[in-house]
Order: structure tokens, then C-alpha cells, then sequence
């Protein structure tokens, strides 16, 4: 019902006065107006603080680019000969204060944490001690210290200039032994992948030595199977140039023979063989066993292998004097024992027990009748550290360092003809060059 009579009066005028009651259900205009003006206020708010962000961004990008140089000017007053005493650290105080009071106004103004406001305040703090630092550092009068310390720099670039000059190192003739020892080695000269493959991680390689024909040339490669145990093929090479053209004189299968110990010497193949204490004689040009021998005492079965490499239990050498085998004995409590060989016979000639524990190196050779041993420094350096001098029965420590390829080398062998170490560093074989000390 939209329409009622209702009682009235009559004012002092004369005009007539009625009450009308009206139910609520017509538009909220008023609502509506206040909601307009607290929209228009929110607006107005936003767009002050949208202005005040973007304001707030590029001071903070002022303030990058001032830390940054003053960063660069400190660095510049540490780096630089310059004595401390000529720099203005007033200036560099004053201009950090204000770049300190600045942020702290950002910081107060803004609501809730800012990262970015927050790293440039740190900063601040950290150029406000260093300058301090430095300031106090000049107080100590560190021209006079600068001084001295580019004093020491000349002293010492004019004493590597001297180290490094280039010298020729003393000459000695190939199969003598007039030096006193190992001085150094060369960088390693990569020459290839053995012939089987990257799977084939074990063996050995070298050249042939022969006392009465010392410059023949012939190269052997004896990788093992994958299982890092069984020697079956070794390939045989007329000289350098084929082997690096992988053109074998020909290649053999021979009866198996166990680890990475073989060597060549005066055309014959020596290496221990498959599971047993026996050194086998392997004659090149028949490609036939001549000779199967016992080493007396030797341990194998991998118990005193050297140290990340199987199964060489018993490990050959060639030096100027001939045949050497070494390898380890109950009663040596697996130190390395030295033997002379007889290269026609095996007999053993001569024996030395040394008080190096073999599972703690990482390969051997002999030189000059000097055995040297190596371990591992890193993956990509080795060191040898130990000799044995036959002669006097003397041990010995040294330090020269060997760069490799890969992390474990498995066999070396040198060759008393070109003064050479040959390495087979899992899988890849290595030369490296060799001075003696005068």
C-alpha cells in the first residue's frame, strides 16, 4: 500500500504540518556520496605514495651510482701507490654522511622492510668503516710503509726475472749415469689414446731399450682388459711416427699376464704372470714364451698393490744397468723390496727391502740404479717424493712435481736411450722430458 491518510496541524501561519513515515527502500544516495568521497580520498592517497615510490626509486638509483663510485675511489686509494696522506678523507666522510642520512629517511618513510634500501644501508656501513680504517692506517704513516713494500716488490720481480730466464740444461749422454739424480720433469707431451680405447683405463707403454742397439727404435702398448687385471694384446710399433699414425708392426695375444707392470727390454716382454708369483720371458719376434720363472717371497693377489691401482703386484723396470723387478714380501710387511734381475735367467741377483710401505705410493721406477717412487697430489699433479739409491743403501726425499691428464697413472717406465718417462695415465699415454742435476 503506497498511500495512507494521516493527521495533521496547523502552525502559527496557517500552514498545514504532516508527519509521512517512508520505508527504506528507495536508492541510498547519501551512501553513495560517501562512498564517492572516500574513493576519491583513497585515489588521491594512492597516487601521493605511486609518486613517492617513483621518486623513492630513482634516489635509490642515485644512491647506487654515488656508493658505486665511492667504492671505486676506495678501491683506487687501496690498489694505487699513492700515499694515503694526499687523499681527502674529509670529503669522502661528508659525502657518506649524507648518503647515510638520506637512506635513513628512506627507511623511516617506508612501511614494512625494503631489501634493496636495506643492502644500500649496509653498504654505507661497511665504506664508513673502511674509510675509518684507512684513515687511521695514514695516521701510521704508511707512505713510509708503502714505500718499502713496492721496495720488496722491485727486490722480488728482479729476483723471478733471474729464476725464470731460460737455461740450457746440462747435456748427459744417453745410457750414462755421471748426473746425481732426477732435478725435474716437463710438462706432459700427450700423445694419444691407447689404441683399444677410453674403457681401457690399464696397461703400460714405453720404448724398447737395447744396450747394444740403443737407437732402434720400437714402441710397445700393452693395454689390460676392462677388468683392469688380464694382459692378452700388446701391439708393437717400428717407431714414433707409426704410433702416433696407429701403424703396429703387429699386434699379439699372448698368455695372460696380470696388471700394469710389463716392460720392454732388448726385444723381450717381461711381465708377471695371470694369479701366480712367476715372471714370464716373452720373446718379440717369435711371440713365444721363453722362460717362466718364480720370484721368491713375492706376495700377490692384489694384497700389496700400489696405491689406486690393482693387481700390480709385481711391477718391472728398465734402467741403464738392465732389469729390475719390484715388488713386496711377507717379511717386508709390504714395504717395497728391489730386486736385480738377470734378463737372460730371472734370477735374482741382488735384493733391497726399503722402508717405503708400497700401498702408499702410487707408482715406481728405476734410474741409474735409484728407484723413485710417486703419489698422488691432486687429480691433475703427482709428486715424486721418495728414491732408494741400490748403491748406498741410502733413502732419499724429494719433490717434483708431474702434471697429468686424468687422476690415476697407472704404470711409468724410462728409457735409458732418450732420458724419457712413459706414462699411462688412465687410458692415455704420456712423455714426459727429464734433467739431471751436474
Amino acid at each position: 500500500q503506497l498511500f495512507a491518510n494521516v493527521s495533521g496541524s496547523a502552525d502559527d501561519e496557517g500552514t498545514c504540518l504532516c508527519s509521512v513515515y517512508l520505508p527504506d527502500t528507495t536508492f541510498p544516495v547519501q551512501k553513495a556520496e560517501q562512498l564517492e568521497i572516500i574513493a576519491a580520498t583513497l585515489s588521491e592517497k594512492f597516487e601521493r605514495e605511486l609518486s613517492q615510490v617513483r621518486e623513492y626509486s630513482k634516489m635509490i638509483e642515485l644512491y647506487q651510482q654515488q656508493i658505486l663510485n665511492l667504492t671505486i675511489r676506495v678501491e683506487h686509494m687501496e690498489k694505487s701507490s699513492v700515499s694515503y696522506a694526499q687523499l681527502d678523507f674529509q670529503l669522502l666522510k661528508v659525502e657518506i654522511s649524507d648518503l647515510e642520512r638520506l637512506v635513513t629517511q628512506l627507511k623511516s618513510s617506508l612501511v614494512g622492510s625494503n631489501v634493496i634500501v636495506e643492502q644500500i644501508y649496509l653498504e654505507i656501513t661497511n665504506l664508513t668503516i673502511l674509510v675509518n680504517e684507512l684513515e687511521s692506517l695514514d695516521k701510521n704513516n704508511v707512505l713510509a710503509i708503502r714505500r718499502q713494500i713496492v721496495s720488496l716488490q722491485n727486490r722480488l720481480k728482479e729476483c723471478e726475472e733471474g729464476t725464470n730466464k731460460t737455461t740450457v740444461p746440462p747435456y748427459f749422454p744417453p745410457g750414462s749415469c755421471i748426473h746425481r739424480g732426477l732435478l725435474n720433469v716437463s710438462q706432459p707431451y700427450i700423445v694419444k689414446l691407447n689404441w683399444r680405447g677410453f674403457s681401457y683405463k690399464y696397461g703400460s707403454w714405453g720404448r724398447d731399450y737395447s744396450p747394444s742397439n740403443p737407437e732402434k727404435e720400437v714402441y710397445w702398448v700393452a693395454p689390460l682388459n676392462t677388468d683392469g687385471r688380464y694382459l692378452q694384446y700388446y701391439r708393437i710399433y717400428s717407431s714414433f711416427d707409426n704410433l702416433l699414425l696407429f701403424k703396429p708392426m703387429y699386434e699379439s695375444a699372448i698368455t695372460y699376464g696380470e696388471g700394469s707392470g710389463a716392460a720392454l727390454y732388448n726385444n723381450y716382454l717381461y711381465y708377471h704372470a695371470y694369479s701366480s708369483r712367476h715372471m714370464v720371458k716373452h720373446d718379440l719376434k717369435r711371440n713365444a714364451m721363453v722362460l717362466k720363472k718364480e720370484l721368491p717371497d713375492a706376495v700377490t693377489g692384489n694384497r700389496f698393490s700400489y696405491a689406486g691401482v690393482s693387481w700390480q703386484d709385481i711391477d718391472f723396470a728398465v734402467d741403464e744397468s738392465g732389469l729390475w723387478v719390484i715388488y713386496s714380501t711377507e717379511n717386508s710387511m709390504g714395504n717395497i723390496v728391489i730386486s736385480k734381475l738377470n734378463e737372460t735367467t730371472l734370477d735374482v741377483l741382488n735384493t733391497w727391502q726399503t722402508r717405503q710401505y708400497k700401498p702408499s705410493v702410487s707408482n715406481a721406477f728405476m734410474l741409474c740404479g735409484v728407484l723413485y717412487a710417486t703419489r698422488p697430489m691432486s687429480t691433475r699433479k703427482e709428486e715424486i717424493f721418495y728414491t732408494y739409491d741400490t748403491s748406498t743403501g741410502q733413502e732419499g726425499r724429494i719433490s717434483v712435481i708431474m702434471d697429468k691428464k686424468l687422476d690415476t697413472i697407472q704404470s711409468i717406465d724410462y728409457n735409458p736411450t732418450d732420458q724419457k718417462l712413459y706414462v699411462y695415465n688412465d687410458g692415455y699415454l704420456l712423455r714426459y722430458d727429464m734433467t739431471f742435476q751436474p
